[in-house]
């Protein structure tokens, strides 16, 4: 894996206390600094892949690891990353700061927050999940299994903010899923990109990132309100 961006390094410099820990709180990093996160999970999209998830960004299939207030990811393959504590039910509204680096040219590979997940370590999971991608467009779609079904094809968000050439060190994007009760709203930046009646559609269980394939992340925030 390359090496990781200036920002990083940055935090690498700055940052050498261990985050404390309390009681688990997923919305949180747990366990050391700038080393994988304690009570995390994640699984792949192809089954049985042998991936390296590690705090070491030179050998790391996958570099995930806190960083204080929250979380990096660089991928690796495509996946979900949750923590074990990290569900809930009902009424919900789920807020994620989330900072895009240099995409390489990747611009179509995607990332963003997933809901509803179930069974997520068994060949039944099901999760929703509201991406990105950095075309400045925006993705609803359910998985059940290993079969993915479209909820909203890809369509304009005209609030994204993107990665270019312009761009000094990240594009910050806030994420927002709020389910009130047949309802579900994906909002980007405070616009509402897509509100969906609920039907069928499972809204309880874990919450946490989706992230497709080689894409730099820095997640500041994920804070689950009822």
């Amino acid at each position: 894996m390359k090496k990781v961006t200036g920002f990083i390094l940055a935090v690498l410099l700055t940052t050498s206390f261990s985050v404390a820990q309390n009681a688990a709180d997923g919305s949180k990093p747990q366990g050391e600094n700038l080393k994988v996160p304690d009570g995390w999970e994640w699984r792949f999209d192809k089954a049985g892949a042998d991936v390296e998830v590690s705090s070491d960004s030179e050998s790391a299939d996958v570099f995930f690891v806190n960083m204080t207030p929250g979380w990096h990811i660089t991928t690796g393959p495509a996946g979900i990353y949750y923590h074990s504590d990290n569900k809930t039910e009902g009424d919900f509204t789920l807020d994620s700061k989330i900072y895009l680096f240099d995409t390489k040219g990747r611009n179509r590979e995607a990332f963003g927050l997933f809901i509803g997940g179930q069974n997520l370590k068994s060949d039944d999971q099901s999760y929703v999940y509201f991406l990105l991608r950095n075309t400045g467009e925006f993705l609803i779609k359910k998985r059940t299994g290993s079969e993915t079904s479209t909820i909203q094809g890809w369509a304009k968000a005209e609030s994204m903010n993107m990665f270019t050439d312009e761009t000094e060190s990240s594009a910050e994007n806030n994420f927002q899923v709020k389910v009130s009760g047949n309802t579900i709203s994906f909002s980007l930046n405070g616009k509402t990109l897509s509100t969906l009646e609920k039907g069928d559609l499972n809204t309880n269980g874990h919450f946490g990132f989706r992230v497709n394939h080689s894409i730099n992340l820095h997640i500041s925030s994920l804070i689950l309100t009822k």
